[in-house]
Order: structure tokens, then sequence, then C-alpha cells
């Protein structure tokens, strides 16, 4: 395989989705502008994340990938269009690296549109997707051992490519993400956030992942009866129901705000008291700024994305044994929610 010069002037990181995997592969950023300072870091990513990776400390540019709106106009000449006048922007700049950190057919190939040579992953790690015939798109593959956390696993992946030593868990995990702007974000809403409040996360894409009303309502009241506000952000009308229905259950304690831009739920859970969530994307950006989090967990996947560069991360819960509201109350309390 061939090798690349370890000095490089412009490199595209592609990484275009879900939530959580855009939030868990930005601390590659820091890790390259230790090394390469001089480097001009875009980002291929899907076009509703665009307005999150462009917080980033050293992204110079976050580069939207529309995949999921062309899929459904595949029968419009306006789509295909734009799928052109995209690529052909793509392959007008020369990258002197072009790494996909997914692994997917889909990422491979419009990764293979960008003029530069292209690393992947050599193998798949266990949970994370990874689609085997990326290899023919690859100049270089990396070999990750499988049971490899997701953030490490990116981390390897691009310290491999740029001939970098292999970072280590232990090493300074920085995300990256520019508060100030998502500050600006959040109060120019004007939701007059009342202090303390904690960030209750209950909505997840899976039903196997959540957690049950009766428990978040019932820590919901403890909260309350200290002091504290709720704030249950949403992302879909389901999603905006269940925060109304649980926030009934709060009173004038509760706060249901509009849906939300990605900047403005940063800025929300980097000013909570603490943030409660499922294993969803909302919940690792919380993580992500080392803020008070309490991860929950209905699966033994916790080693795999939850984090561990924080004390202020807390992570509850294993296959056959979801997290306890107990134990959730005993985590707030090491925060001095509860």
């Amino acid at each position: 395989m061939p090798a690349f010069p370890l000095s490089v002037q412009k490199i595209l990181i592609v990484r275009v989705s879900s939530l959580g995997d855009v939030v868990h592969n930005m601390p590659v950023i820091a890790d390259i502008r230790r090394r390469h300072p001089d480097a001009q870091i875009d980002w291929l990513v899907e076009e509703s994340f665009a307005g999150l990776v462009e917080l980033v400390d050293g992204v110079r540019r976050a580069i939207p990938f529309s995949l999921r709106r062309w899929r459904k106009r595949l029968a419009s000449f306006e789509n295909w269009r734009e799928i052109g006048a995209f690529k052909r922007a793509l392959a007008a700049e020369k990258y002197d690296l072009v790494i996909d950190c997914q692994g997917l057919v889909k990422t491979a190939w419009v990764a293979s549109w960008a003029h530069g040579p292209l690393v992947g992953l050599g193998n798949r790690t266990d949970g994370a997707g990874y689609e085997w015939p990326v290899r023919f798109f690859y100049d270089k593959r990396v070999p990750i051992e499988p049971r490899t956390h997701v953030v490490e696993r990116t981390r390897q992946l691009v310290a491999a490519a740029l001939g970098d030593p292999k970072p280590q868990p232990a090493d300074d995990i920085d995300f990256g993400l520019d508060t100030r702007r998502a500050a600006l974000a959040v109060n120019a809403l004007g939701l007059n956030l009342p202090v303390p409040y904690v960030v209750f996360v209950h909505a997840t894409s899976r039903a196997d992942k959540q957690w049950p009303d009766a428990a978040w309502i019932e820590l919901g009241q403890s909260l309350v009866r200290r002091g504290a506000s709720l704030v249950l952000p949403w992302g879909s009308d389901a999603e905006r129901a269940t925060s109304e229905r649980l926030a009934k259950e709060f009173g004038a304690a509760a706060i249901v705000p509009p849906r939300l831009s990605l900047p403005a739920v940063v800025g929300l859970v980097d000013s909570a008291a603490a943030t409660v969530g499922v294993d969803t994307g909302l919940v690792h950006i919380a993580a992500a700024l080392k803020r008070p989090t309490v991860e929950l967990y209905n699966f033994a996947t916790a080693w795999r994305t939850g984090g561990y560069w924080s004390p202020n991360v807390v992570n509850l819960g294993t296959a056959g044994q979801p997290p306890t509201l107990q134990q959730v109350k005993s985590a707030l309390a090491g925060f001095g929610l509860l």
C-alpha cells in the first residue's frame, strides 16, 4: 500500500452521519492540528449536521452532503443537476489526503469524487458499521483492533493516515466545540431559561433504548423539589408530544422549547446543571462538552460509545440490566443536584 507524505496542507474528513457518530468524530480535528498546525481541514457531512460541524475549532469548511434528500428525488432532473454540480465542486479542490472515517460504500464512493489519495478503514470493528466493498475505493487501508471505542477507532485511523503515532485513550481528548457561538444561538431564541436547569433527553429512534416514563416523572419531580427546572428538547412531532406529556407532570418548572438547531442544542446543554438521557446524539453532545452527563444504556454498548474522557460523564446500564432510578439519582447526587 502506498505511503503518503507526513506533511500535508489540505485534508478532507468524510463522516456524514449519524449525529452521535459525527460528534464522536470531532476529536480527530484537534489531533491533526496538534501535529500539523498549518493543515487546512474540510469536513464532508450530511447537510442536517453541517451547522454542528461548523462549530468545531479547526474546521475550515463544512461541506454539506445531501444524500438523504437526493434519495427522495431520484426522478427529478433538478436533483441530478444538483448532484452533478456537487461532484464537480468537490473534485475541483485538490486535497493532499482524503480520509473516509465511516467505512460505508456511500461514503467511500463520494469520498472518491474528491481529488486526492483516499484512506479508509481496513476492517469492521465490533458494533460499528462497515461494508467490505469499500476496500476497492481506498488507496490505503488501516486495520483497527475489533474491540475499539468509536472515538479511538477514528483517532487511530486518522493518525495512521498521517503517519503520526497511535493516540492513546489517556491523551487529552478535545471535541473543539465553540461554546461561545453556541450560546449566541440559544440566547437568540429568548427562552429565559431558569437556573439551575436539567436537560431530559428521552427521545431516541429506537424504542428499545428508551427509559420508562414513570422513571422520568419520578426523577423530574425529585429535581423540582430540590429547586431545579427541567428542559425537554425534541426533534419530531412524536418526540414533542412526549416532551409535552412529561412536562405536564412538572408544572411550571418544565420547559418544552421550540425545535432547536444543533448549535442551539450545544448552547442549551453547555449551560445546563446536568443532562440525563438515553443513548442518542444530544446526550453525546453533552458528554463531548464534558458537562455533567448521565448516559442511560439498555445494551452492553457503553464501552463502545459512552464517554470516558471526563469524570463528569457517567454511563449507567447494560444488557439485561437497564439503569435504575436509584442509580440515576445517585449520579445526580454526585453532581450536587439531589
